[in-house]
Formats: structure tokens, C-alpha cells, sequence
């Protein structure tokens, strides 16, 4: 169902057409901190990094999106703990979800499957103090917490001096490889607000 005055989105892919993915983990503290209205930050929503998506990419630095109109979701509680925002959910289906090949359902399993293989290095999990560190380190710390991970697999995004993301790459297996788009924060060091 389109809203009344609203274009359509181009279609930019065919579902199931991909290459390899790219899981993004954003760090929920400082996105709250330019946005503390945000349904995400309310009192008692203590998240650190969550899923912002799960994206398919191609080989060349691009990717498809919004494949399809396939209906998401009908139930977002169940990803509200990795993805806290309804908004969120639905975005990452139409724009990347719609492109996996996967029904709703099973794109989601397979988000939160993704997910849970991916551990988070331990100092970034609950964080009570803030945090300066330097992309470098933050790499090796999800390098060292996940074997079989080296540098060209992941990068990091930042904005305003703020960690923002957490980008790792997968083949379709969903085992670390190596990025295709390289881009990545180039700040000396960013600051990480802990975890309210």
C-alpha cells in the first residue's frame, strides 16, 4: 500500500541477486545523542551496539535495493531487542530486506542469526564511562574476539567524532570476507557515550 502522494521507490536489484552482505552495527549512545526523543533512547532502553541492517551487496561496491514490495513484518516485537525501532524494521526490509531472496520471516531469522555469530568485544557491551578510542583499536578488539576476522573484513563508520557503526562483511555463507567498499571513518579517534 502506497501513501497518497508518495513516489514510488525504483526498484534497484533482483530479489536473491547478490554477492555477499554487509552486517552494520550501530552504536545506539551516540545515536541517542543527537536524538534523545527517539523511541530507541527512552528510559530503561540500554542498548549498545544493535542491528541496523543486514545488507545485500555486490562485488563492485554497490548494491540493490528495494527489490520488491513483498510485505514485511506483521510482528516487529520479535527483532525489538536487535532492531529497537519499528521504523528501523521496516526501512531495512523494503530498502535491503526485499532483496535477500527471503520472505520477511525468514530475512529476520536470518538477521538475528547473523547477529549472534558476531561477538561483541567485551569492553563495547555495557560500557559505563565514556569511551576514546581510535577506529584502529576498535577494529582489533572485534578482530580479536572473533577468530578467523582480519582487518579488510570490517570497517568503521563515525560522524560529528562519534563511533556511529560497525560495518562487517560476509560472503553469502555469512563468513567474514573481505569488504568490497572500503570507505571508512578516518577521524585519529572517536568518542563512544557509554551505555544510559
Amino acid at each position: 500500500m502506497m501513501l497518497a502522494g508518495a513516489a514510488p521507490r525504483e526498484k534497484r536489484g533482483e530479489p536473491g541477486k547478490f554477492d555477499s552482505y554487509i552486517l552494520a552495527l550501530s552504536w545506539s549512545p551516540a545515536f541517542c545523542e543527537s536524538r534523545p526523543g527517539d523511541p530507541q533512547c527512552a528510559p530503561g532502553r540500554r542498548f549498545a551496539f544493535i542491528v541496523h541492517g543486514l545488507w545485500p551487496q555486490y562485488n563492485n561496491g554497490r548494491w540493490p535495493e528495494f527489490c520488491s514490495t513483498e510485505p514485511g513484518l506483521t510482528n516487529f516485537d520479535k527483532m525489538l531487542d536487535l532492531m529497537p525501532s519499528r521504523n528501523l524494521i521496516r526501512h531495512e526490509w523494503d530498502k535491503h530486506g526485499t532483496c535477500s531472496g527471503l520472505n520477511a520471516e525468514g530475512y529476520f531469522a536470518l538477521v538475528r542469526r547473523t547477529f549472534q555469530s558476531i561477538r561483541i568485544p567485551a569492553r563495547f557491551t555495557n560500557p559505563e564511562k565514556w569511551l576514546v578510542v581510535s577506529p584502529a583499536e576498535v577494529k582489533k578488539e572485534f578482530i580479536q574476539a572473533n577468530p578467523g576476522m582480519r582487518e579488510p573484513m570490517l570497517s568503521v563508520q563515525c560522524g560529528g567524532n562519534f563511533l556511529s557503526e560497525v560495518r562487517i562483511c560476509l560472503g553469502k555463507d555469512l563468513k567474514p570476507a573481505p569488504c568490497s567498499d572500503r570507505r571508512e571513518c578516518r577521524a585519529q579517534q572517536v568518542r563512544m557515550p557509554p551505555v544510559r
